[in-house]
Protein backbone atom coordinates (compact mmCIF):
# COMPACT_ATOMS: atom_id res chain seq x y z
CA UNK A 1 0.00 0.00 0.00
CA UNK A 2 1.04 3.69 -0.74
CA UNK A 3 0.48 6.58 1.53
CA UNK A 4 0.28 10.55 0.53
CA UNK A 5 -0.61 13.75 2.50
CA UNK A 6 -1.48 17.11 1.13
CA UNK A 7 -2.57 19.65 3.47
CA UNK A 8 -5.21 22.25 2.28
CA UNK A 9 -6.96 25.35 3.52
CA UNK A 10 -10.70 25.51 4.63
CA UNK A 11 -12.03 29.10 4.96
CA UNK A 12 -15.80 29.94 7.01
CA UNK A 13 -18.39 32.14 5.33
CA UNK A 14 -18.05 33.84 8.13
CA UNK A 15 -16.50 33.79 11.44
CA UNK A 16 -17.84 31.44 14.24
CA UNK A 17 -17.52 32.87 17.88
CA UNK A 18 -18.00 30.71 20.49
CA UNK A 19 -17.64 30.85 24.58
CA UNK A 20 -13.44 30.13 23.90
CA UNK A 21 -12.39 31.26 20.76
CA UNK A 22 -13.16 32.73 16.98
CA UNK A 23 -12.46 31.24 14.32
CA UNK A 24 -12.25 31.57 10.63
CA UNK A 25 -9.87 29.05 9.25
CA UNK A 26 -9.17 25.79 9.72
CA UNK A 27 -6.25 23.79 7.95
CA UNK A 28 -6.83 19.87 7.04
CA UNK A 29 -5.04 17.11 6.09
CA UNK A 30 -5.93 14.57 3.62
CA UNK A 31 -4.46 11.02 3.92
CA UNK A 32 -4.77 8.89 0.66
CA UNK A 33 -4.11 5.44 0.63
CA UNK A 34 -3.71 3.47 -2.86
CA UNK A 35 -3.94 -0.54 -3.31
CA UNK A 36 -4.11 -2.05 -6.48
CA UNK A 37 -5.50 0.47 -8.32
CA UNK A 38 -8.22 1.76 -5.93
CA UNK A 39 -7.59 4.73 -3.49
CA UNK A 40 -9.01 5.41 -0.06
CA UNK A 41 -9.34 9.35 1.35
CA UNK A 42 -9.35 10.39 5.23
CA UNK A 43 -9.30 13.88 6.55
CA UNK A 44 -7.86 15.44 10.09
CA UNK A 45 -8.40 18.75 10.72
CA UNK A 46 -6.41 20.95 13.01
CA UNK A 47 -7.82 22.44 16.64
CA UNK A 48 -6.03 24.78 18.79
CA UNK A 49 -8.52 23.18 21.69
CA UNK A 50 -6.72 19.77 21.46
CA UNK A 51 -3.39 20.93 20.34
CA UNK A 52 -3.48 19.89 17.00
CA UNK A 53 -1.46 21.97 14.00
CA UNK A 54 -1.15 20.87 10.10
CA UNK A 55 2.43 20.53 11.15
CA UNK A 56 1.61 17.81 14.24
CA UNK A 57 -0.94 16.28 11.73
CA UNK A 58 1.37 15.38 9.37
CA UNK A 59 3.92 13.92 11.41
CA UNK A 60 1.80 11.58 13.35
CA UNK A 61 0.02 10.73 9.69
CA UNK A 62 3.88 10.13 8.42
CA UNK A 63 4.90 7.80 11.37
CA UNK A 64 0.93 5.67 11.08
CA UNK A 65 1.61 6.01 7.10
CA UNK A 66 4.86 4.25 6.89
CA UNK A 67 3.78 1.45 9.33
CA UNK A 68 1.02 0.42 6.93
CA UNK A 69 3.91 -0.45 4.19
CA UNK A 70 3.98 -3.75 6.54
CA UNK A 71 0.55 -5.22 5.65
CA UNK A 72 -0.62 -6.96 3.00
CA UNK A 73 -3.92 -5.17 2.05
CA UNK A 74 -6.22 -2.43 3.87
CA UNK A 75 -8.20 -5.21 5.40
CA UNK A 76 -5.41 -6.54 7.42
CA UNK A 77 -4.62 -3.04 8.37
CA UNK A 78 -7.97 -2.17 9.25
CA UNK A 79 -8.10 -4.90 11.30
CA UNK A 80 -4.28 -3.87 12.79
CA UNK A 81 -5.77 -0.64 14.08
CA UNK A 82 -8.82 -1.51 15.58
CA UNK A 83 -6.62 -3.48 18.34
CA UNK A 84 -4.47 -0.85 18.26
CA UNK A 85 -1.27 -2.44 17.18
CA UNK A 86 -0.56 -0.05 14.08
CA UNK A 87 -1.04 3.28 16.19
CA UNK A 88 1.67 4.00 19.21
CA UNK A 89 1.04 5.69 22.58
CA UNK A 90 0.45 9.04 22.36
CA UNK A 91 -1.17 9.30 18.62
CA UNK A 92 -3.69 11.78 18.69
CA UNK A 93 -7.42 10.56 18.18
CA UNK A 94 -8.10 12.70 15.33
CA UNK A 95 -4.89 10.82 13.53
CA UNK A 96 -5.91 7.10 14.29
CA UNK A 97 -9.39 8.42 12.78
CA UNK A 98 -8.58 9.63 9.52
CA UNK A 99 -6.41 6.45 8.69
CA UNK A 100 -9.43 4.60 9.71
CA UNK A 101 -11.40 6.26 7.83
CA UNK A 102 -9.30 5.89 4.36
CA UNK A 103 -9.02 2.52 5.00
CA UNK A 104 -12.56 1.75 5.68
CA UNK A 105 -13.30 4.00 1.99
CA UNK A 106 -10.41 2.18 0.70
CA UNK A 107 -12.04 -1.50 1.68
CA UNK A 108 -15.52 -0.23 0.48
CA UNK A 109 -13.92 0.66 -2.44
CA UNK A 110 -12.37 -2.76 -2.81
CA UNK A 111 -15.68 -4.48 -1.39
CA UNK A 112 -18.00 -2.48 -3.93
CA UNK A 113 -19.98 -1.64 -0.75
CA UNK A 114 -20.60 1.79 1.17
CA UNK A 115 -19.04 1.98 4.73
CA UNK A 116 -22.89 1.71 6.32
CA UNK A 117 -22.80 -1.81 5.11
CA UNK A 118 -19.79 -2.49 6.26
CA UNK A 119 -20.40 -1.13 9.78
CA UNK A 120 -23.88 -3.32 10.01
CA UNK A 121 -26.31 -0.88 8.43
CA UNK A 122 -28.07 -2.04 5.14
CA UNK A 123 -29.98 1.15 4.60
CA UNK A 124 -28.02 4.70 3.71
CA UNK A 125 -28.60 6.70 7.15
CA UNK A 126 -30.38 10.13 6.31
CA UNK A 127 -30.50 12.17 9.20
CA UNK A 128 -31.80 16.07 10.03
CA UNK A 129 -28.61 17.70 11.38
CA UNK A 130 -28.55 20.77 13.55
CA UNK A 131 -27.15 23.90 11.69
CA UNK A 132 -25.01 26.11 13.97
CA UNK A 133 -25.45 29.68 14.85
CA UNK A 134 -22.28 31.28 16.95
CA UNK A 135 -22.24 34.52 19.54
CA UNK A 136 -23.44 36.95 17.20
CA UNK A 137 -25.66 40.18 17.04
CA UNK A 138 -29.64 39.51 17.05
CA UNK A 139 -30.55 40.38 14.39
CA UNK A 140 -27.89 38.45 12.41
CA UNK A 141 -28.97 35.09 14.42
CA UNK A 142 -32.42 36.41 13.66
CA UNK A 143 -31.80 36.60 10.22
CA UNK A 144 -29.97 33.50 10.23
CA UNK A 145 -32.86 31.33 11.26
CA UNK A 146 -35.18 32.24 8.84
CA UNK A 147 -32.92 31.50 6.49
CA UNK A 148 -31.99 27.95 7.86
CA UNK A 149 -36.24 27.21 8.53
CA UNK A 150 -36.46 27.99 4.88
CA UNK A 151 -34.19 26.17 3.72
CA UNK A 152 -35.33 22.79 5.44
CA UNK A 153 -33.33 22.79 8.75
CA UNK A 154 -35.70 21.55 11.65
CA UNK A 155 -32.72 21.67 14.26
CA UNK A 156 -30.46 24.99 15.37
CA UNK A 157 -27.47 25.21 17.49
CA UNK A 158 -27.11 28.10 19.25
CA UNK A 159 -23.85 28.93 20.67
CA UNK A 160 -23.97 30.55 24.34
CA UNK A 161 -21.29 31.62 26.75
CA UNK A 162 -21.20 35.54 26.18
CA UNK A 163 -19.25 37.62 28.67
CA UNK A 164 -23.02 39.11 29.56
CA UNK A 165 -25.37 36.35 30.04
CA UNK A 166 -28.24 38.11 29.63
CA UNK A 167 -27.10 38.54 25.28
CA UNK A 168 -27.64 34.40 25.64
CA UNK A 169 -30.80 34.66 26.38
CA UNK A 170 -31.95 37.13 24.04
CA UNK A 171 -30.03 35.62 21.26
CA UNK A 172 -32.47 32.38 22.00
CA UNK A 173 -35.37 34.35 22.16
CA UNK A 174 -34.79 36.60 18.95
CA UNK A 175 -34.32 32.58 17.08
CA UNK A 176 -36.98 31.27 18.59
CA UNK A 177 -39.23 34.16 17.54
CA UNK A 178 -37.92 33.85 13.97
CA UNK A 179 -38.09 29.93 13.84
CA UNK A 180 -40.93 28.78 16.09
CA UNK A 181 -40.98 25.42 14.40
CA UNK A 182 -37.32 24.89 15.18
CA UNK A 183 -35.81 22.24 17.60
CA UNK A 184 -33.32 24.10 19.64
CA UNK A 185 -29.94 22.97 20.88
CA UNK A 186 -27.56 25.08 23.05
CA UNK A 187 -24.05 25.33 24.06
CA UNK A 188 -22.00 27.05 25.90
CA UNK A 189 -18.71 25.40 25.66
CA UNK A 190 -18.32 25.01 29.28
CA UNK A 191 -18.66 28.59 29.77
CA UNK A 192 -20.56 29.04 32.99
CA UNK A 193 -19.66 28.30 36.48
CA UNK A 194 -22.48 26.13 38.28
CA UNK A 195 -24.14 28.22 39.44
CA UNK A 196 -24.81 30.38 36.70
CA UNK A 197 -26.01 27.68 34.91
CA UNK A 198 -28.67 26.31 37.80
CA UNK A 199 -30.15 29.97 37.21
CA UNK A 200 -30.04 30.01 33.31
CA UNK A 201 -31.46 26.82 32.48
CA UNK A 202 -35.18 27.08 33.74
CA UNK A 203 -35.14 30.00 31.55
CA UNK A 204 -33.89 28.39 28.30
CA UNK A 205 -35.98 25.14 29.25
CA UNK A 206 -39.10 27.93 28.90
CA UNK A 207 -37.97 29.01 25.82
CA UNK A 208 -37.81 25.67 24.18
CA UNK A 209 -34.60 24.65 24.05
CA UNK A 210 -34.20 20.96 23.79
CA UNK A 211 -31.18 19.98 25.47
CA UNK A 212 -27.60 21.74 26.10
CA UNK A 213 -23.89 20.89 25.91
CA UNK A 214 -21.78 20.90 27.91
CA UNK A 215 -22.79 24.12 30.12
CA UNK A 216 -19.99 23.72 32.74
CA UNK A 217 -16.07 23.93 32.68
CA UNK A 218 -14.87 20.15 31.88
CA UNK A 219 -12.86 18.76 34.12
CA UNK A 220 -14.85 17.53 37.10
CA UNK A 221 -17.47 14.99 35.26
CA UNK A 222 -18.93 14.26 39.00
CA UNK A 223 -20.17 18.22 39.21
CA UNK A 224 -21.71 18.03 35.11
CA UNK A 225 -23.81 14.70 36.84
CA UNK A 226 -24.72 16.04 39.76
CA UNK A 227 -25.85 19.67 37.66
CA UNK A 228 -28.17 17.07 34.76
CA UNK A 229 -30.10 15.47 37.66
CA UNK A 230 -31.45 18.53 38.69
CA UNK A 231 -31.65 20.32 35.43
CA UNK A 232 -34.66 20.91 33.68
CA UNK A 233 -33.78 20.31 30.28
CA UNK A 234 -31.27 17.06 28.92
CA UNK A 235 -27.58 17.49 29.83
CA UNK A 236 -25.25 16.02 26.85
CA UNK A 237 -21.72 16.22 27.96
CA UNK A 238 -19.35 17.07 25.12
CA UNK A 239 -15.85 18.11 26.59
CA UNK A 240 -15.70 15.82 29.23
CA UNK A 241 -16.90 12.98 27.07
CA UNK A 242 -13.67 12.67 25.03
CA UNK A 243 -12.91 9.01 25.12
CA UNK A 244 -14.55 5.74 25.82
CA UNK A 245 -13.33 5.74 30.05
CA UNK A 246 -14.45 9.00 30.12
CA UNK A 247 -17.74 7.75 28.61
CA UNK A 248 -18.27 5.07 31.47
CA UNK A 249 -18.00 7.32 33.95
CA UNK A 250 -21.05 9.68 32.65
CA UNK A 251 -23.13 6.64 31.69
CA UNK A 252 -26.44 6.68 33.33
CA UNK A 253 -25.16 10.44 34.99
CA UNK A 254 -26.11 12.90 32.18
CA UNK A 255 -28.77 12.68 29.13
CA UNK A 256 -26.50 12.30 26.28
CA UNK A 257 -23.06 12.42 25.19
CA UNK A 258 -21.00 13.93 22.13
CA UNK A 259 -19.48 12.00 19.87
CA UNK A 260 -17.30 13.31 17.67
CA UNK A 261 -14.86 10.61 15.66
CA UNK A 262 -12.07 13.26 15.51
CA UNK A 263 -11.59 13.49 19.52
CA UNK A 264 -12.39 9.15 20.18
CA UNK A 265 -10.35 8.18 17.63
CA UNK A 266 -12.92 7.02 14.90
CA UNK A 267 -15.63 4.77 13.93
CA UNK A 268 -14.95 1.88 15.58
CA UNK A 269 -14.80 3.67 18.91
CA UNK A 270 -17.83 5.45 18.67
CA UNK A 271 -19.31 2.07 17.64
CA UNK A 272 -17.94 0.55 21.52
CA UNK A 273 -19.21 4.18 22.81
CA UNK A 274 -22.52 3.01 21.53
CA UNK A 275 -22.70 -0.34 23.07
CA UNK A 276 -21.70 0.91 25.96
CA UNK A 277 -24.33 3.37 27.09
CA UNK A 278 -27.07 1.54 25.36
CA UNK A 279 -29.64 1.00 28.23
CA UNK A 280 -28.11 3.69 30.49
CA UNK A 281 -30.49 5.98 30.09
CA UNK A 282 -27.37 8.27 28.20
CA UNK A 283 -27.91 9.13 24.48
CA UNK A 284 -25.79 9.54 21.68
CA UNK A 285 -24.96 13.05 20.14
CA UNK A 286 -22.81 12.79 16.95
CA UNK A 287 -20.76 16.12 16.91
CA UNK A 288 -18.12 17.22 14.26
CA UNK A 289 -15.27 20.05 14.07
CA UNK A 290 -15.49 22.00 11.05
CA UNK A 291 -14.03 19.89 8.33
CA UNK A 292 -15.01 19.13 4.79
CA UNK A 293 -17.51 16.43 3.61
CA UNK A 294 -14.73 13.99 3.70
CA UNK A 295 -14.28 15.20 6.99
CA UNK A 296 -17.76 14.73 8.04
CA UNK A 297 -18.59 11.33 5.99
CA UNK A 298 -17.24 8.50 8.05
CA UNK A 299 -20.24 10.03 11.06
CA UNK A 300 -22.37 9.98 8.57
CA UNK A 301 -22.59 6.71 7.52
CA UNK A 302 -23.43 6.50 11.79
CA UNK A 303 -25.68 8.83 11.95
CA UNK A 304 -28.75 6.24 12.12
CA UNK A 305 -27.45 5.63 15.68
CA UNK A 306 -27.75 8.71 17.36
CA UNK A 307 -30.94 10.78 18.96
CA UNK A 308 -29.08 13.75 17.69
CA UNK A 309 -26.84 15.04 15.36
CA UNK A 310 -24.93 17.92 14.65
CA UNK A 311 -22.94 17.34 11.29
CA UNK A 312 -22.68 20.74 9.90
CA UNK A 313 -19.07 21.29 9.51
CA UNK A 314 -18.74 21.27 6.62
CA UNK A 315 -22.05 24.00 5.53
CA UNK A 316 -19.87 26.32 7.51
CA UNK A 317 -17.36 26.19 4.57
CA UNK A 318 -16.74 29.27 1.72
CA UNK A 319 -16.04 26.47 -0.46
CA UNK A 320 -16.35 22.85 0.64
CA UNK A 321 -13.45 20.75 -1.65
CA UNK A 322 -15.58 17.24 -1.49
CA UNK A 323 -19.08 16.14 -2.06
CA UNK A 324 -21.64 13.57 -1.54
CA UNK A 325 -22.72 13.89 2.10
CA UNK A 326 -25.48 16.79 1.47
CA UNK A 327 -26.68 18.69 4.49
CA UNK A 328 -28.36 21.68 2.79
CA UNK A 329 -31.38 21.40 3.22
CA UNK A 330 -31.17 20.40 6.26
CA UNK A 331 -30.40 16.65 6.08
CA UNK A 332 -27.42 14.53 5.72
CA UNK A 333 -27.69 11.72 3.82
CA UNK A 334 -24.85 8.56 3.30
CA UNK A 335 -24.06 7.91 -0.10
CA UNK A 336 -25.01 4.32 -1.84
CA UNK A 337 -21.39 4.23 -3.48
CA UNK A 338 -18.75 2.54 -2.01
CA UNK A 339 -16.50 3.14 0.46
CA UNK A 340 -17.28 6.81 2.20
CA UNK A 341 -19.14 7.79 -0.72
CA UNK A 342 -17.67 11.07 -1.15
CA UNK A 343 -16.16 13.06 -4.44
CA UNK A 344 -13.36 15.59 -5.14
CA UNK A 345 -15.52 18.82 -6.36
CA UNK A 346 -13.45 19.62 -8.59
CA UNK A 347 -9.76 18.25 -9.89
CA UNK A 348 -6.85 21.04 -10.02
CA UNK A 349 -3.53 21.09 -12.04
CA UNK A 350 -2.12 20.43 -9.11
CA UNK A 351 -3.99 16.73 -8.72
CA UNK A 352 -3.63 15.71 -12.13
CA UNK A 353 0.15 16.54 -12.25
Amino acid sequence: MKASRRTVRLELTEPLRISRSTMSVRDAVWLSIEHEGLTGHGEAVTSVYYRLDAETLGRFLGTVCADLARFGDPESALEALRTGESTGDGTPPAVTAAVEAALLDLVGKRAGSPVHRLLGAPEAPVTATARTIGITSLAHAAAQARCLAASGFHVIKVKAGAPDPEDDVERVRVIRDAAPRVRLLLDPNGAWTTAQAEALLPRFADLGVEAVEQPVAPGDPEALGALAERSPLPVIADEDAVSLEDVRRLAGRVHGVNIKLAKCGGVHTALRITELIDGSGTELMLGCLTASSLGLAPAVHLADRARWADLDGHLLLAHDPWTGIGGQDGYVRASGLPGLGVEPREVSREDVA
